[in-house]
């Protein structure tokens, strides 16, 4: 798996594979070692994509005068 060429999309859907896996709790040791090592990485990567995002768009929001303005997300109505 190339991290670096998975969509956020494609990301958590094999989060979300690997935690139905590890939740059912049939897989030998270092197989769910494997799992939690790949969820660990993928999760860096999807918070990783948020946080560029976020800052995407925190740099796209416009003030009344058209201006650029920031607006952190916990501030917004």
């Amino acid at each position: 798996m190339d991290e670096h060429k998975l969509t956020f999309e494609a990301a958590m859907q094999r989060l979300d594979e690997i935690v139905r896996a590890l939740e059912q709790g049939d897989a030998p040791l270092d197989q769910s070692l494997t799992l939690f090592e790949e969820g660990a990485k993928l999760l860096k990567l999807c918070n990783g994509m948020l946080d560029a995002a976020e800052q995407k768009v925190t740099a796209l929001q416009k003030g009344a005068d058209g201006a650029p303005v920031s607006i952190p997300f916990d501030m917004e109505e």
